[in-house]
């Protein structure tokens, strides 16, 4: 489904043949970077603007993880499969390097390319804003600081999977019958930061957007990635080797959706990882910090118009 006027997905597909749907913007000879949306979200979730992306010589590449959007239910997937996702679109367009980032509930899933081996040297920076801790994490206490929503979203700690199903399933069910309900109910568990933060009607409207995207072929992408996210991860954080893939994490001290405590957790574990802690930002700054996080990402990378890669498998 697409916005009139407005080129469609393309698809990539996987080893085990399930489809991805991608979009591109920005430059379509600058540096490639992907990114990652949130819990839930889809791949026409908040992002600069095309003409911003071309001025600082970026290719965006966003997609649907499995289960949203135009992208095929994967069901029962690990967090550490987003680098299977992410190597077949790159396969496809034929990319030796790429840099990733990923916002929310996309920070973990950005995390796995990092630590995964058969993307080691092709990913070359990993940017990740308001991430997400894994949920059995040693010495955290996973839902201190989170707003009661989220706690609630993700099964106040409880591990009974079908209580966590269907609270998704009875929330998707409410937005289908009020697209405007998951975007009025998000706005009622902001703090004054995240009120200022999307307090710009166009941004409200993209959100809309995404989440309508994201939940448009049911709950089951939602479904998906928050049990993927409450179980373990299936990769290891302290496999990610920061003198190849240097990683950088941003996170706003007032954040009730991710408290700032989970990316400080995080960034102990991954040895070498930079962290941003700031003052007086939250959940939703992240977006304004979005640009800057992929700046970082492309400096001093040179453009890879003719770097492709021997035998990648063709364009579809």
């Amino acid at each position: 489904m697409t916005r009139e006027g407005e080129p469609g997905p393309r698809y990539a597909h996987r080893a085990d043949n399930k489809r991805v749907a991608y979009e591109e913007s920005g430059a379509p000879d600058g540096f490639p970077v992907f990114l990652m949306h949130g819990t839930p979200g889809s791949r026409r979730g908040p992002k600069p603007r095309g003409i911003v992306l071309y001025r600082m010589g970026i290719r965006l590449i966003a997609y649907d993880r499995p289960g949203y959007g135009d992208s095929d239910r994967f069901e029962g997937r690990d967090v550490a499969d987003a680098a299977r996702d992410v190597e077949a679109i790159a396969d496809q367009l034929r990319l030796r390097r790429f840099a990733v980032a990923g916002r929310s509930g996309g920070g973990p899933h950005a995390l796995a390319c990092a630590a995964d081996e058969r993307l080691r040297g092709r990913v070359s920076r990993v940017a990740v804003l308001v991430s997400f801790a894994p949920s059995e994490a040693i010495g955290l206490d996973w839902f201190d600081g989170m707003n009661r929503d989220n706690q609630r979203g993700f099964g106040d700690g409880r591990h009974d999977t079908e209580i966590v199903v269907e609270e998704i399933r009875q929330r998707a069910a409410r937005a289908a019958e009020d697209p405007r309900f998951l975007l009025r109910e998000l706005m009622t568990q902001m703090g004054p930061p995240d009120r200022r933060a999307i307090n710009d009607a166009a941004l409200r409207g993209i959100i809309f957007d995404t989440y309508q995207e994201a939940l448009r072929a049911g709950p089951y992408g939602w479904i998906d990635d928050v049990l993927a996210l409450r179980r373990d991860w299936k990769f290891d954080l302290d496999a990610i080797d920061t003198t190849v893939t240097p990683v950088r994490l941003w996170h706003g001290e007032e954040d009730t959706f991710a408290p700032a405590s989970h990316g400080r957790w995080l960034a102990a574990r991954i040895p070498g990882a930079e962290i941003e802690v700031q003052p007086g930002a939250a959940h939703f700054d992240a977006m304004q910090q979005l640009p800057r996080m992929l700046r970082w990402l492309v400096d001093g990378q040179a453009p890879t118009g003719t770097d492709v890669l021997i035998g990648a498998r063709p364009g579809q």
